[in-house]
C-alpha cells in the first residue's frame, strides 16, 4: 500500500450496506475505482464472522496494493497481517498510546476516530497513524452522533499534522464544501456502497480529490 500521506480515498466494506452482495466483488469494485484504503466494518458481528469476512476480501485488496483496515479488532488485525486497525474513541478509552493496543514491536498501525479538537490532539499524542475527523454531516452510519460541521475540518486543516480524513455524510454534492474547508482526504461509506455503480462512484470521488491536491 502507498504511504498514508498519499492516500486520498478511504472506502468501506460495511456489512450494513452489503445488501446480500458478494463482499469480494464489492472489494474488487472499490479497488478498481481507485480506493487507497478499504476498511472492513462489521458492527454487531462476532470476531469469527469478521475473520471470515476478512478472509474473503483480503487477497483482493492486497493484490490491488490497497491498504486493508480492520475495524474494532486489533488482535485480529495483527493475526491476519493487516497493516491498519481503526478504533473509535470509546474503544480507545483507558489507553494513552497505541502501542498499548498493538504492542511496541508490532507492525500494526492504529487509526482513531475523533469528534472534537481535544480528541484529535489526544489521538496524535497517542501515536495514531491517522485521525478521522467527523461526522461532518449527519449520517445513517452513525445515527446517534451529532455532526461536528465543517468548522472541525477547518480546525483540523490548521492544526493536525498527521494524515486526517473527513468523514460523515460526505457525498459528491458536499465534497466541494469539504475540500474548501481544507480536507484533502475523505472517508465515504453510503455514497459509494449505495451507488448504482460502485467503481464509477469511487472514480468520481478520486478524480475530485486528485484535482483538489493539485490546486
Amino acid at each position: 500500500m502507498k504511504p498514508l500521506d498519499r492516500c486520498l480515498l478511504y472506502t468501506f466494506i460495511d456489512t450494513a450496506y452489503l445488501h446480500g452482495r458478494n463482499p469480494a466483488q464489492v472489494a474488487q469494485q472499490l479497488c478498481d475505482g481507485g480506493s487507497d484504503l478499504i476498511q472492513v466494518r462489521a458492527k454487531g458481528c462476532s470476531v469469527d464472522d469478521v475473520r471470515r469476512l476478512v478472509e474473503r476480501v483480503a487477497r483482493v485488496i492486497e493484490r490491488a496494493d490497497v491498504g486493508l483496515v480492520i475495524n474494532d479488532h486489533p488482535q485480529l488485525a495483527s493475526e491476519m497481517g493487516a497493516p491498519l486497525c481503526h478504533l473509535g474513541q470509546e474503544d480507545f478509552f483507558g489507553y494513552s498510546h497505541v502501542s498499548q493496543v498493538c504492542g511496541p514491536q508490532g507492525s500494526l498501525q492504529i487509526g482513531l476516530s475523533s469528534h472534537a479538537p481535544d480528541q484529535a490532539e489526544r489521538a496524535v499524542a497517542a501515536g495514531a497513524a491517522y485521525v478521522a475527523i467527523g461526522p461532518i454531516y449527519a449520517t445513517a452510519t452513525k445515527p446517534n452522533a451529532r455532526p461536528v460541521t465543517l468548522d472541525y475540518a477547518r480546525w483540523a486543516a490548521k492544526h493536525v499534522q498527521i494524515p486526517w480524513f473527513a468523514i460523515g455524510g460526505i457525498d459528491l454534492s458536499r465534497l466541494d464544501a469539504v475540500l474548501e474547508a481544507g480536507a484533502r482526504r475523505v472517508c465515504v461509506v453510503s455514497a459509494i456502497l449505495n451507488a448504482p455503480d460502485i467503481t464509477q462512484a469511487c472514480q468520481s470521488f478520486k478524480e475530485r480529490l486528485i484535482s483538489a491536491g493539485r490546486s
